[in-house]
């Protein structure tokens, strides 16, 4: 799951490339058979983003939820502010996330801007749920939100970890991120592995489908977009299960 979180930006835009690379070939002209063949490949390269994307904030390993994150960073309220910190003698909010979703097993990048770019986007705090994480403007800082319109963070120096109310709205939140999956998303998957397949489920295949293809990851395809589709998922199957 986190090597597959780590790698969702990168699928994405490859799959994105994927299905212009569909389109071009379609314009040129084909054989009946090889339009279909484009059309299906585009549709399938859809497909999957969209279930990829679903896939992003519903999963995580060990049954970890967004109650769980909150669980976790109740222990460290009263832990000094310090900028750069990233334990329990001293903690900035960046730090403070990437502590607790280490401790949970979930690997989390270290600042706030990239911090802010894992999982899934929350519409709106009216939307948010316990675990989802909050970033104000400007990306300069991140709050856990613990449910009941309230967060723990680490607020600034000469603070330290707190449980207090979300004083800001929606105006001064950049993006509210998911990365773990509520109380009733959390059944849908277990991990990494089971998140990946059933996106490809979604786009209408399967890793059965595509177990004869590790000789051309990385390659250059012959026979038009379906293949160059499923040689990005297979490496998205590899790295998700590594």
């Amino acid at each position: 799951m986190v090597a597959a979180l780590g790698r969702i930006e990168e699928i994405r835009t490859q799959i994105a490339q994927l299905s212009t690379a569909s389109s071009s070939a379609a314009a040129a002209p084909t054989s009946p058979a090889s339009t279909a063949s484009s059309a299906s490949s585009a549709a399938g390269a859809t497909a999957f983003a969209e279930a990829l994307s679903t896939a992003t904030g519903a999963t995580a390993s060990g049954g970890v939820t967004g109650q769980s994150v909150v669980d976790d960073a109740m222990q460290y309220l009263g832990v000094p502010y310090v900028f750069g910190g990233e334990d329990a003698s001293g903690m900035d909010c960046s730090g403070l996330v990437q502590k607790v979703f280490a401790n949970l097993g979930i690997e989390m990048p270290r600042v706030v801007p990239d911090q802010a770019k894992l999982g899934t986007e929350v519409g709106s705090l009216a939307e948010a749920q316990p675990g989802d994480l909050i970033v104000s403007a400007d990306y300069g800082h991140i709050a856990i939100y613990a449910g009941n319109g309230m967060k723990i963070h680490a607020p600034r120096p000469g603070g330290e970890v707190e449980y207090v109310p979300v004083r800001i709205g929606d105006a001064q939140i950049d993006t509210i991120r998911r990365i773990v999956p509520t109380a009733s998303a959390s059944t849908a998957s277990t991990g990494g592995t089971s998140a990946l397949t059933s996106a490809l489920s979604a786009a209408g295949l399967s890793t059965a489908s595509l177990s004869g293809l590790s000789g051309a990851v990385g390659g250059t395809s012959s026979t038009g977009g379906t293949d160059l589709v499923q040689a990005a998922l297979q490496r998205l199957i590899a790295g998700g299960a590594a």
